[in-house]
C-alpha cells in the first residue's frame, strides 16, 4: 500500500500540474471549469437548505395525532393522504410502467431505422414532457371525470397522472435499450435465441437501472402533483373505498393547510414526511436496481 501509495503521489502532482498549464493556455477553459464547479456548489448548497429547513421546520410537529386513522378539523391527519398517495401511484405506475416500457421496446428493437413514425413519437413525447401539470388537470377533469364520467376519483387521478408521467417512462427507458451493446444481441441470436427471447432474457435485465431511474422520476413527479389531481382526483380527505372514491394526495393535503393558514406547522410536519417517502421509495428502487445489475 505505501508504495502504490508513494507512485500516485508524483502521478497526481504531474496531473495537476498539466491542468494548470493547459488552464493558463486556455482561460476559456479555466472559466467554464470555475462555473461548473460554482455550480455545483449552488445546487448543493440549495438542496441542503431546503432539506434543513424543511426538518427544523417540521420534525417538532411531528405527533400521533397526524397519523389518526380518521381526518378531523383538531387533529388534520395526514394518513388518509398518505394511503391515497400510495394508492394512486401504485396504479399510476401499473398504467403508464407497461405502456411506456413496450412503447420503447418497440421503438428500440423493432421499429425500423429512419422509420418516420418513431421520429413523430421521440417528437410528441419531448413536447409531452413540457407541458404544465395544470393543462394535464383541466385535460382529466373535462375527458375523464366528466366524458368518462368517473368523477373525482383515483381512478381519474391515475389515469391523468398516467399521461403525465409516460413520456418519462418511454425516452428513459429506449435510452436505456440504446445504452446496451449490440454485441449482447448479436451473442444471443448466435447461441439460437429468438427476438422474443433475447429482449427479455438479454437486452431488459440490462437496461434495468436505466429503465428504473425513469420510474423513479415517474414516481417523484406524481408524488409531489397538486394541480392536476385537484382537478380530478378530487380533496376528500377520506381513506377511499374504491378506486372511484375521491381522496387528496400528501401534496393535495399539505397544499389545503397551508392555503387555510391555520395549520402551517401541520403542514411542514406533512413535508418532513412526504419527503420521507419519496427517499425511501428512491432507497428501494435502487435496490433493486442493484440486484438485477448483480444478477
Amino acid at each position: 500500500m505505501d508504495v502504490e501509495m508513494k507512485i500516485q503521489e508524483p502521478i497526481n502532482k504531474v496531473t495537476r500540474k498539466q491542468k494548470l498549464k493547459n488552464y493558463s493556455k486556455h482561460p476559456g477553459s479555466f472559466l467554464l471549469a470555475l462555473l461548473t464547479k460554482l455550480a455545483i456548489l449552488l445546487t448543493v448548497l440549495a438542496l441542503g437548505f431546503i432539506l434543513i429547513y424543511i426538518l427544523v421546520k417540521g420534525i417538532p410537529n411531528l405527533s400521533t395525532d397526524l397519523f389518526a386513522l380518521k381526518y378531523t378539523t383538531e387533529n388534520v391527519s395526514m394518513l388518509p393522504a398518505i394511503i391515497n398517495t400510495l394508492m394512486i401511484t401504485l396504479l399510476s405506475l401499473c398504467i403508464a410502467g407497461p405502456i411506456g416500457i413496450f412503447s420503447a421496446i418497440y421503438l428500440v428493437e423493432y421499429a425500423k431505422k429512419g422509420n418516420k413514425l418513431v421520429g413523430v413519437v421521440r417528437v410528441t413525447a419531448e413536447t409531452l414532457t413540457g407541458i404544465p401539470s395544470i393543462v394535464y388537470g383541466l385535460f382529466g377533469m373535462l375527458f375523464f371525470v366528466t366524458t368518462l364520467k368517473c368523477g373525482y376519483s383515483l381512478l381519474a387521478g391515475a389515469l391523468t397522472l398516467s399521461i403525465m408521467v409516460l413520456p418519462v417512462i418511454m425516452r428513459t427507458t429506449e435510452e436505456a435499450l440504446l445504452a446496451v451493446p449490440n454485441s449482447f444481441r448479436e451473442g444471443s441470436f448466435g447461441l439460437g435465441a429468438g427476438k422474443l427471447r433475447t429482449i427479455f432474457k438479454i437486452v431488459l435485465p440490462s437496461a434495468v437501472p436505466g429503465i428504473l431511474a425513469g420510474v423513479i422520476l415517474a414516481i417523484g413527479r406524481m408524488v409531489g402533483e397538486t394541480a392536476a389531481l385537484i382537478y380530478t382526483a378530487g380533496t376528500v380527505a377520506e381513506i377511499p373505498s374504491s378506486i372511484m372514491s375521491s381522496g387528496r394526495t400528501l401534496a393535495i393535503h399539505m397544499y389545503s393547510l397551508s392555503k387555510e393558514g391555520l395549520y402551517t406547522n401541520q403542514a411542514y410536519a406533512t413535508a418532513v414526511v412526504l419527503l420521507i417517502v419519496v427517499v425511501l421509495i428512491n432507497m428501494l428502487s435502487n435496490f433493486v436496481a442493484k440486484k438485477f445489475t448483480k444478477k
